[in-house]
């Protein structure tokens, strides 16, 4: 059997809370992957929109093009968007993802018309300024890290042998896509990602900080945009610790450079 741990999956979920893409390679940033979860939908109030409350999201893919991210509708491809990467017309505003505020810049009023029109009331689209600086909770950090619009932490990483273990004790098997991860590696036993804590993939250095407590969003069919109760209702059943489901865990990067889809993830 082969021991060695490899990097089989890269993704980046440009857009919080819409369709993730997979990379063969990706850039290794501070805040995340470059491109990830620097944009953002917001509510009239500045609060996040996200597939937990508004599940259709999840029919929204997007793909990076040379100048900019292209979205469409997964089942209606006619209904598209392009957004240029320097597209930002919009003032400066407050915005808030869970307990942070943070600055974001409105991209401009027309994408937000196009988001609004496909979910029935008023959001804005925001990219997140380079100057911006949302600080990962001092908890966990390691050099004062920031972080981009993603949940609380840059980087995501998950065994697949964790999922295969998962599924072995599911009727109708789930895809890596509900977990949203970043970071997908083969090899070794389920869990492993539990027991690592520093790690070299490539020339990278990550430090794994805490594990990844889960949601309902885990239940959204990333397909259909429907709701369900599995895997967040299996997973309660061994993955529970205080009262949180755990899958996965987080990570902050130690060193920037570039990761690529077949390199070896080696503990340290």
């Amino acid at each position: 059997m082969n021991d060695k741990l490899l990097l089989q999956d890269i993704f980046i979920y440009p857009i919080k809370s819409l369709g993730g893409i997979r990379l063969e390679e990706a850039r290794v940033e501070e805040k995340g992957f470059q491109y990830d979860r620097r944009w953002m939908l917001i509510d009239k109030a500045g609060r996040f929109v996200s597939q937990r409350e508004f599940s259709s999201l999840a029919l929204l893919q997007v793909e990076i093009q040379e100048n900019g991210l292209l979205v469409f509708h997964k089942k209606q491809a006619q209904k598209s968007l392009f957004i240029p990467f320097d597209l930002a017309k919009g003032p400066d505003v407050p915005v808030v993802i869970w307990d942070d505020q943070v600055i974001g810049k409105v991209v401009s009023e027309s994408v937000g018309r196009w988001f609004s029109d496909f979910l029935g009331f008023d959001v804005d689209l925001v990219v997140m300024p380079e100057s911006s600086q949302r600080k990962v909770d001092p908890r966990y950090a390691v050099n004062g890290e920031s972080v981009s619009f993603a949940d609380g932490m840059p980087y995501l990483i998950i065994g697949q042998s964790s999922l295969n273990e998962l599924n072995s004790r599911l009727e109708s098997h789930v895809p890596m896509n509900r977990f949203r991860p970043n970071l997908v590696f083969s090899g070794g036993e389920p869990y492993l990602e539990d027991k690592l804590r520093k790690i070299r993939i490539g020339s990278v250095e990550f430090q794994i900080v805490k594990p990844c407590a889960r949601c309902v969003l885990t239940t959204v069919d990333q397909e259909t945009g429907e709701k369900g109760k599995e895997p967040l209702k299996t997973l309660a059943t061994y993955r529970t610790v205080n009262n949180k489901v755990m899958f996965g865990q987080n990570v902050v990067a130690l060193s920037g450079g570039c990761v690529k889809i077949g390199d070896e993830l080696i503990p340290m």
